[in-house]
C-alpha cells in the first residue's frame, strides 16, 4: 500500500512477507488446489500468532492493533496476501471480529474472540444470497423472535471458508430491519454445503436455515437494528479486499516487467518497444490510483468519517475494475507462456476475478455511489 508506515507497521509488513514467502510460497499454493479446505489449520494458527487475527479484538481479550487503527494495520496483511495469492480466512475472520468488537455482548466477546485470536476457531460472515447481490435490500433470509429464541429461515450463498467455520455470523431480516445472529455450524436446522471456486485456495459454500432456533443471546446487537453494523462490516470487507487486489496487481506487474526485460525480440527487450511502454504506463497509473483510494478507504473507516460508505463503493468500483484489468494486460504482455498452467500468472488472475465479484461488482458499486450522492 501507499501508506506512510510507522516503524512498527513496517516491521509487521516485513514479518508478514517473510512468513508468507517461507511458509506459503506459490509452490505450496499450487499444492493446496486439490485440498478440501484450501489451507492448513496449523499454518493458520501460526499466522494468528503473528497478530493477523488480533487487530479488531479488544485488548481485554488479548488483542489490539499496532497503531490504534485496526483497518490501517489489517490492509498491510491483506496486500501481502495478495502478492502471494495466499490462503486462509483472513477476511471473514476479521470481519466477524470487527462485528463482535463493535456490537457483540460481553458474553459473546468472551466466548468467541479468544478462539479467533488464537486461530483455534474460525468464523465467517453469511451475507449474500442466491443471485449474488451484496446489499441490505436483497437480504431475504428471516430472523424471527419467538419467546426467548430467534428462529432463522432462508439460504446464504458465497460464504467464504464455510466448510471449516465453527461459527457463522448471519445477516437476516426482521421486519423492515436487519438482525445478525452468531450461529454454531452444528446447530440443528443448519445445513452446510461445501463448494469451490476458480481461486486456487479459497473455498465457498451455501448454508441453509430450516427453522434453526437459537437463544436471543446469540443475536449480535439489537434485533432489527443491525443496519449500521452491517454497513461497517461491508466497509471493512471492501477495504481488505481492495488492499488484496492492490497486492495482486502490484506483484503481477513486477514479474511481468521482469519478464519483459528478459524477453528479446528483434535484438531488444520487449519492454523497450513503444507500444508496451504505453501499456505499462497505463497500468502504473491504474495501480497508483488503486493504492490511493484503498488507503483513503482504510483511513475513513478507522476515523469514522461520514463518507466511508461512499468511499467504500468508490474504491471497489475502481480497484475491482482496474485490478483485474492490470492482470489481463500482463497476460497479454507475457504472450503464450502467460496462458499456460506452468506460469504463475493464472494464480493471480483467478484471485482477481473472484475478488471482482465478491461483495458486489464494480458495476453494482458504481450504482451505489450514485444512490449515495442523493442527487
Amino acid at each position: 500500500m501507499n501508506l506512510e508506515l510507522s516503524e512498527d507497521q513496517e516491521f509487521f509488513r516485513e514479518t508478514t512477507r517473510k512468513f508468507l514467502e517461507s511458509e506459503m510460497p506459490l509452490t505450496a499454493v499450487r499444492e493446496l488446489y486439490e485440498s478440501a479446505d484450501g489451507f492448513d489449520r496449523d499454518w493458520w494458527r501460526q499466522a494468528a500468532e503473528l497478530g493477523w487475527t488480533s487487530l479488531y479484538v479488544p485488548e481485554a481479550h488479548g488483542g489490539g492493533s499496532l497503531s490504534g487503527s485496526p483497518t490501517r494495520d489489517a490492509v498491510i496483511v491483506a496486500e501481502e496476501m495478495g502478492r502471494l495469492v495466499s490462503p486462509g480466512p483472513f477476511l471473514p475472520v476479521n470481519v466477524v471480529a470487527a462485528a463482535l468488537a463493535r456490537a457483540g455482548s460481553a458474553d459473546q466477546q468472551a466466548e468467541v474472540l479468544p478462539g479467533l485470536l488464537s486461530g483455534e476457531e474460525i468464523a465467517t460472515w453469511a451475507f449474500s444470497e442466491p443471485g449474488g447481490h451484496w446489499d441490505a435490500a436483497s437480504v431475504a433470509a428471516t430472523a424471527t423472535p419467538d419467546g426467548g429464541d430467534i428462529v432463522l429461515s432462508g439460504t446464504k450463498s458465497y460464504v467464504e471458508a464455510l466448510g471449516v467455520a465453527d461459527r457463522v455470523l448471519v445477516t437476516a431480516r426482521t421486519g423492515d430491519g436487519l438482525t445478525q445472529v452468531l450461529v454454531p455450524t452444528g446447530t440443528p436446522g443448519v445445513t452446510v454445503t461445501r463448494g469451490r471456486s476458480v481461486d486456487m485456495t479459497r473455498r465457498f459454500g451455501k448454508v441453509t436455515f430450516d427453522g434453526a432456533r437459537l437463544p436471543l443471546a446469540a443475536v449480535v446487537g439489537e434485533v432489527g437494528g443491525a443496519g449500521d453494523i452491517v454497513e461497517h462490516q461491508l466497509e471493512v470487507a471492501l477495504a481488505l479486499q481492495c488492499a488484496e487486489l492492490v497486492g495482486v496487481a502490484d506483484r503481477t506487474m513486477e514479474f511481468t516487467v521482469e519478464y519483459g526485460r528478459e524477453r528479446y525480440a528483434f535484438g531488444r527487450p520487449i519492454v523497450s518497444f513503444q507500444v508496451l511502454k504505453h501499456r505499462i504506463a497505463d497500468m502504473t497509473h491504474w495501480l497508483e490510483g488503486s493504492k490511493a483510494v484503498s488507503d483513503a478507504l482504510a483511513g475513513a473507516i478507522d476515523d469514522a468519517k461520514p463518507d466511508a460508505a461512499r468511499l467504500a463503493s468508490v474504491a471497489k468500483a475502481f480497484v475491482g475494475e482496474r485490478g483485474p484489468d492490470i492482470v489481463d494486460e500482463c497476460v497479454q504482455i507475457t504472450g503464450g507462456i502467460g496462458v499456460t498452467w506452468e506460469h504463475d500468472i493464472h494464480l493471480y488472475s483467478r484471485r482477481a476475478v473472484v475478488d471482482r465479484a465478491l461483495f458486489g461488482s464494480p458495476e453494482e458499486h458504481k450504482e451505489r455511489v450514485y444512490a449515495l450522492l442523493d442527487v
